[in-house]
């Protein structure tokens, strides 16, 4: 089963190689076993979460984690014209399964990602805005979502792409000041 993923994008390129050894050796402080996998991703499983700023949280209960690279940043279909310059490269960090466990984790740890590579978190999709999406698009809901954003310190920008059904959606992209801020909202622990 597949859990919950995030993006993180650089406006600097770096080899993922690079990443990686910088990366590594941050991560094998806190976590085990950490390895990198026949495709070059990197997996591993949290098992000290102090690094991470949380406390009394027990990480044996979620699964394990990765990142990998992604591919498909920059993407032709999607709107970068908030930023001053498009992304130009993209980083996946994402669990293995789904829970609030592996949600919080995977929060923290792209919390601290971002940080250390100065990169924006793509949530993939709309924070707060329901889910499971049925296609279609409730402007009360989207309104709302869009004023549960706004609420939170930060940066937060929409970015929007093409769907497969020929219309345009939106994406919520921002920076770690507003993911500081979400990762403490009530409303975060209800996107499991």
């Amino acid at each position: 089963m597949s859990g919950p993923a995030v993006g993180l994008w650089m406006f600097e390129s770096r080899g993922f190689e690079d990443i990686l050894a910088g990366v590594v050796p941050w991560s094998e402080t806190f976590c085990e076993p950490v390895a990198t996998e026949a495709g070059g991703d990197l997996a591993f499983r949290v098992r000290e979460v102090s690094p991470l700023g949380l406390r009394s949280f027990d990480p044996t209960v979620a699964g394990g984690f990765f990142l990998s690279e992604d591919e498909c940043i920059p993407a032709d279909d999607e709107d970068y014209s908030a930023f001053s310059t498009p992304p130009v490269q993209g980083l996946v960090l994402g669990a293995d399964c789904s829970g609030s466990e592996n949600h919080l984790l995977l929060g923290h740890m792209t919390l601290a990602l971002a940080r250390r590579l100065g990169a924006l978190v793509d949530f993939d999709g709309v924070l707060g805005y329901p889910t499971p999406r049925d296609e279609t698009r409730d402007e009360e809901d989207l309104t709302k979502a869009r004023a549960l954003v706004t609420s939170l310190p930060g940066t937060v920008v929409e970015v929007s792409y093409s769907t497969g059904g020929g219309g345009r959606w939106v994406r919520h992209v921002g920076d770690v000041e507003f993911l500081t801020a979400w990762l403490r909202h009530p409303d975060f622990h209800l996107v499991t």
